[in-house]
């Protein structure tokens, strides 16, 4: 799927020296914005990135200072993995 957009040539021009390959620099945002509002998981900005793993995913949405999406629920689950991995019972 390709998505486009027309901007004014001076906006354009200034941009371009800003952020260098506006493709690109639209392409992230759009991934950004898709993993902060929850639409898209960790591994697909992985895939949409063509990373090979979701660590990698959370190196560059970290290299982007975006928060990773990881809520209390997350956490009580994940404790409960850990318990039972561990042998611990709560």
């Amino acid at each position: 799927m390709s998505i486009t957009f027309d901007l004014p040539a001076d906006v354009e021009q200034d941009l371009q020296r800003q952020l260098g390959d506006l493709s690109k620099a639209a392409r992230e945002a759009f991934i950004i914005e898709n993993y902060r509002g929850g639409r898209i998981s960790l591994g697909s900005v992985a895939e949409l990135l063509g990373l090979d793993t979701s660590i990698q995913a959370q190196q560059w949405l970290g290299d982007r200072l975006v928060p990773l999406n990881y809520s209390f629920d997350d956490l009580t689950a994940d404790r409960r993995t850990l318990d039972k991995v561990l042998g611990r019972n709560r």
